[in-house]
């Protein structure tokens, strides 16, 4: 199934969607939005135009796993974004994401603009990567039992 993830920011939000197989993922673009709403709206057309079934939702963990403010914001845009795409949303701790997409824009020597331009988008990536991992090692534990 396509999921598609999303990275929520306070400005710029990065998307990335996997193949059927939910083998491979890949950016798919950043929205440069403020007005929640607006995004909303931009988001569930970027599901559509990829043909996205579930959508998942980084969420901002404390370092020590607790929730703060930042994931109640990104629970509530969730369900938001489930009343408007009629899609199921999930959500995935989002800790450590940004740094391991600045480390891979450092391997492949990104610097400037460009860099800025696809960071968000290079961790959703990594949101959706390690979502995928989760739910092969969840089945994998499942079909064990």
């Amino acid at each position: 199934m396509k999921i598609m993830a999303v990275d929520l920011g306070k400005a710029r939000t990065g998307l990335a969607i996997c193949d059927e197989e939910e083998i491979l993922s890949w950016p798919a673009g950043v929205i440069t939005e403020y007005n929640r709403e607006k995004l909303t709206e931009r988001i569930a057309q970027e599901a559509a135009e990829y043909g996205a079934a579930q959508l998942v939702v980084g969420l901002p963990r404390n370092m020590d796993g607790t929730e703060g403010e930042s994931a109640r914001g990104a629970r509530e845009f969730g369900a938001a974004l489930a009343e408007r795409t009629g899609l199921p949303v999930d959500f995935c701790d989002e800790r450590g994401t940004t740094i391991t997409a600045h480390e891979y824009l450092n391997a492949t020597d990104t610097r400037g603009k460009r860099r800025k331009a696809v960071v968000d988008a290079v961790a959703a990536t990594v949101i959706l990567e390690n979502y995928l991992a989760a739910r092969r090692s969840r089945r994998a534990r499942e079909g064990e039992a």
